[in-house]
């Protein structure tokens, strides 16, 4: 029989037959891998070399926030009690419990769970779009405010903090400028965190749909366990945000 025409050798002994089956490829399987478990550790440590440049990369930003601090420490100081501890916790606690979910999705796709996989994509993804409103509202506060750093920047609320009923000793007018450094890096920050949950609820959205087709059904979890630490590790770095831009030293100078 032509080659090209038979699937296998009638021929064949038994044992060779199914040991010829056992080597076909599934569809997620690409060509240049010899194995599929060899495909999964490269992707994993694709992931791991992604997060590392993003540990140097808002490393770089927690290093400048941390220096500028320490030179103008009563303008960071009074800065940061302007932000919202109240809207600060609620996030963190959204966030957490979006990281929850994300492992439990995980999970779900080891042990092939599509509706319990499916349901916890989707309520990561309402978390972090509860996160973003919050967020939003935040943003919205601060140019409502004209706490946007830029020529409209408003610094009499910190050169004359009693005229808006803060209990706070008024800064010098040189002091109070260095205040948009704060609310620069502020934004850097938190503007950087909010377009990698903006990504992540995009891939997510993607996820689900692939999770209701039943993509991750047949044991093939790389792409959400991938995913996973990805979200995980945007929850680590507003789990050191949050301290670090509303906590520390949130008292009044005097």
């Amino acid at each position: 029989m032509d080659s090209a025409l038979a699937t296998t050798d009638p021929n064949m002994p038994e044992t060779e037959v199914h040991a010829e089956h056992e080597h076909v490829a599934l569809p997620q399987h690409r060509h240049h891998f010899e194995t599929e478990e060899q495909q999964r550790e490269a992707g994993s440590f694709g992931m791991w070399l992604f997060l590392l440049t993003e540990i140097m990369f808002f490393g770089g930003m927690f290093f400048a926030y941390l220096l500028y601090r320490n030179w103008y420490y009563p303008a960071f100081a009074v800065a940061s009690n302007q932000l919202s501890v109240p809207l600060g916790t609620i996030n963190t606690a959204v966030l957490i419990t979006s990281g929850f979910c994300m492992a439990i999705g995980v999970w779900a796709a080891e042990v092939r769970k599509k509706g319990v996989l499916v349901a916890m994509l989707l309520l990561t993804t309402v978390f972090g779009l509860i996160f973003l409103g919050v967020k939003y509202d935040e943003y919205h506060e601060k140019y409502e405010l004209h706490h946007i750093p830029g020529d409209s920047f408003n610094t009499s609320m910190f050169t004359n903090p009693a005229g808006y009923g803060i209990k706070e000793e008024p800064l010098a007018p040189d002091m109070a400028q260095k205040t948009q450094i704060f609310f620069f890096l502020y934004f850097a920050m938190t503007g950087m965190h909010a377009l990698h949950m903006i990504i992540g609820i995009a891939l997510l959205l993607w996820l689900t749909w692939r999770a209701q087709r039943g993509d991750f059904s047949s044991g093939y979890v790389a792409p959400i366990e991938n995913f996973g630490l990805y979200w995980h590790f945007v929850d680590i770095v507003w789990i050191f945000l949050f301290p670090l831009l509303y906590l520390i030293n949130r008292h009044p100078l005097h």
